[in-house]
């Protein structure tokens, strides 16, 4: 714990970011890092809990409570309180390979199960990670560290995500040579291409990836497995093959005038701005523009919210954000008790941005799209929706009822469908023989990670859909372990 009275003595204090208005100027993260006094004394609020629900990483309720890769919270939060900022460098690296990913993208289920948030505000677990192994890349403590040895034995990784660089550089702390393969022409997966710049640096994503480089393991990029290679010359190559290729299926709105041109799913909008901004700071104009638009987003989660502020640093004349769901509540229900994830109304970046920009939350609830309608030159200029009601039907489920007499035009030259992923794609898993489970993912058990065809394991949301970094990370991690056993017949890996 940290210090014994810290939670009474101390208010929770998260870092201060550079105002909505200046920040849509720019493509940079927009946090101001705290004094390191401020963060002790966010670390000394760490309560002496007993139980530390916060490191469990458990499912209650169908969504993560607590760390699902377990970080050892409340040790380096003490070691924080006591200004030991190398020794808790090391115990954050124990559990996490990646926490400059973690700290800044994750949501912080940790911070949902905080014993100190039952009756008040948590402790800023997710900016203390984050600014522990800022500090260790600022010091210099974070350097390459190679095996000492080498098995012989070799491991392809298809994928280069969180999920595939966790198990790639777990698999070459244990000796083996590992060779990551990424489609793209820069690794990282998702990281790189998937989260906008301005939420996670491509800087902090490539220089882990150098680290990991400098320690051995191989990155082949823009080499596609099922394409480019078949995927049954990797089993023949290597000693084992494990599939990190994410869950990259977009959900699709199948309705009519979805044929218009201006309607996109939200990857291809963020992945293309982002490798545009890299190569050229999008003075290539390889990139989906929503400069000058009116742009609206289909999908109320994260990626939904990267869209809107991507737009908006587009110059978009107006951006709005449709969601099916009713408006979270803001507090906890009695059906949502801790330790569960608050299932309560959260604004992020986007909405701040966007809130700042037109007046107002962009946010539109309990909106369903029914047809898109378009121009002479077929491109979408309307949405035609309508409200709706969620009622429990005959099987006591519950379904949206539309509402008579709500119907709406709305104008849209930009339509971004950000309403989640639906599984992974096909031809590597059909390629080597990969039985599926009923959402189309890879089926292999949890804790074990092996699929149906021999020597081949799956990890992160190819095998357990759409989920978070975190999630991925620590699958990656595990089946890093079952991977080494399966090579050694014995595993030290965690």
């Amino acid at each position: 714990m940290g210090k014994p009275t810290g939670f009474m003595d101390y208010e929770r204090e998260v870092p201060i970011e550079h105002a909505p208005l200046l920040r849509i100027a720019h493509w940079q993260e927009f946090g101001i890092a705290m004094p390191e006094i401020k963060l002790q004394q966010q670390g000394a609020r760490c309560m002496d809990c007993g139980i530390p629900f916060c490191h469990t990483g458990t499912i209650l309720s169908g969504m993560a409570a607590g760390c699902p890769v377990q970080n050892l919270i409340p040790e380096w939060n003490d070691l924080i309180y006591r200004g030991q900022w190398r020794e808790a460098l090391e115990r954050l690296h124990k559990t996490n390979n990646f926490p400059e990913f973690t700290g800044r993208v994750c949501p912080a289920p940790c911070e949902g199960s905080c014993t100190v948030g039952l009756h008040g505000k948590p402790v800023t677990i997710k900016n203390i990670e984050k600014t522990i192994i800022d500090k260790g890349f600022a010091e210099g403590w974070v350097v390459p560290q190679p095996p000492a040895r080498r098995t012989g034995k070799t491991v392809a990784v298809v994928g280069s995500g969180p999920s595939g660089l966790a198990c790639a550089a777990q698999l070459n702390k244990a000796g083996h040579l590992v060779t990551v393969y990424e489609r793209a022409d820069r690794a990282g997966g998702l990281l790189m291409y998937g989260i906008p710049n301005m939420k996670l640096d491509k800087k902090v994503v490539q220089r882990r990836i150098d680290l990991l480089a400098a320690e051995g393991v191989v990155f082949i990029t823009g080499t596609e497995i099922g394409r480019d290679i078949p995927a049954s010359q990797l089993r023949k190559d290597y000693d084992a093959v494990v599939l990190c290729g994410g869950a990259t299926q977009g959900r699709d709105l199948r309705i009519e005038g979805r044929e218009l041109g201006g309607i996109h799913l939200a990857m291809e909008f963020l992945s293309r701005n982002t490798k545009s901004l890299l190569d050229s700071e999008h003075k290539d104009g390889a990139y989906l523009s929503a400069e000058g638009k009116d742009v609206v987003v289909i999908g109320g989660g994260d990626t939904g919210t990267d869209c809107v502020g991507t737009a908006i640093r587009h110059k978009c004349r107006s951006v709005t954000q449709f969601e099916i769901l009713p408006r979270p509540p803001e507090t906890r229900q009695a059906n949502n008790p801790w330790p569960e994830w608050p299932k309560v109304l959260k604004t992020d970046y986007g909405q701040e941005e966007a809130a700042a920009l037109q007046g107002g939350d962009p946010r539109r609830y309990l909106i369903n799209t029914k047809r898109f309608t378009g121009d002479d030159a077929g491109q979408v200029e309307a949405l035609h929706t309508v409200l709706v009601d969620w009622q429990q039907d005959e099987a006591g489920r519950f379904v949206p009822v539309e509402v008579p007499g709500s119907e709406q035009v709305v104008p849209a030259q930009l339509v971004l469908l950000a309403m989640g992923f639906t599984g992974p794609e096909s031809p590597v898993l059909e390629q080597l023989g990969v039985e599926r489970d009923e959402r189309s993912n890879a089926r292999a058990a949890y804790g074990r990670y092996a699929t149906s065809a021999e020597g081949v394991f799956a990890a992160g949301d190819m095998r357990r859909g759409q989920s978070l970094v975190v999630w991925a990370i620590q699958e990656g991690r595990e089946a890093a372990r079952e991977v080494d056993r399966y090579l050694m017949g014995a595993t030290n890996l965690p």
